[in-house]
């Protein structure tokens, strides 16, 4: 039986594999959303970021995961600056509101 060898040159990294994808999948109104990973860090701070991370979307609602049940009590009162945060750093509206979990960071 004869080996196949693969051109290493022909790889692609999975990131800009799953962004075509999604930009086939995904409504034109909600890959702005998708982005939501890129500025999480600046709109909601180091601290924060550090103990709370975006997991998934369902509609406008935005999943995100902490680390314990503290940041998910802290957080809770800062759910509408952080949803305005949010979308400034987005540039538009897209987030209306944040579900908090504890899960995975």
């Amino acid at each position: 039986m004869t080996q196949r060898r693969f051109n290493s040159k022909n790889f692609v990294g999975i990131g800009s594999v799953l962004d075509k994808v999604l930009q086939q999948y995904r409504p034109k109104s909600d890959q702005a959303l998708l982005r939501v990973w890129d500025v999480w860090e600046a709109a909601a701070g180091a601290a924060i970021a550090a103990n709370a991370r975006p997991a998934a979307f369902k509609g406008s609602t935005l999943l995100v995961h902490v680390s314990n049940s503290s940041w998910l009590h802290h957080l809770r009162f800062m759910e509408k600056e952080l949803v305005r945060k949010v979308n400034q750093a987005l540039g538009a509206d897209r987030v209306t509101a944040i579900q908090l979990k504890i899960g995975p960071i």
